[in-house]
């Protein structure tokens, strides 16, 4: 979807928006540094596998995917992150890292971090590095109809938990054998 048949989409459906052009952004985080607003206001669009099939994962772009707990909470034994190459002919005339996140106009569940929902305005890539959207969060939730969870996220600066922190005891000395020297 190009940008001019997404501003078309939003404009059917009587969304408010602004386009925006800037320099190229190839993550969330670059877009959220390129237009100047916070990183918690910035989709970041994550395709999963899902049980086999494909869906869309919408979160801030300062915060990453705790895959355990999303796939506590999606109740499944499978998920992980999609391939580029089996996904992106879904995205007709998108950039790869660039798809708008409505999952829903590419035949993909949406999941939907709910800290995003707590934000009056959203902005995403438009399918393109160099154009983003803006939009009211209010019309984005309406449009998309994303299924909301509130667990699989790690938010920033939130500490790893134990069992991913490597140990920071330093190994003991070794001792000198008995019969060194001899």
């Amino acid at each position: 979807m190009p940008v001019q048949q997404l501003k078309e989409y939003l404009d059917k459906a009587g969304a408010e928006y602004l386009c925006q052009a800037h320099p190229p952004a190839f993550t969330a985080q670059q877009l959220a540094h390129h237009v100047q607003i916070a990183g918690d206001r910035v989709v970041k669009t994550v395709i999963i596998e899902l049980d086999g099939k494909m869906a869309m994962l919408v979160m801030p772009a300062t915060w990453r995917v705790r895959w355990d707990r999303l796939s506590h909470v999606l109740d499944t034994d499978f998920v992980d992150l999609a391939d580029e190459q089996e996904f992106q002919d879904r995205f007709p005339d998108c950039e790869v890292g660039a798809m708008p996140p409505f999952g829903n106009l590419f035949g993909m569940t949406v999941y939907c971090a709910e800290v995003l929902t707590e934000q009056p305005e959203l902005a995403f890539a438009a399918g393109s590095h160099t154009e983003s959207i803006h939009m009211k969060t209010v019309d984005f939730l309406n449009l998309t109809q994303p299924i909301v969870i509130n667990q699989g996220f790690v938010r920033p600066g939130a500490q790893k938990p134990a069992w991913l922190q490597k140990s920071r005891r330093k190994p003991e000395p070794r001792e000198e054998s008995v019969l060194a020297g001899y």
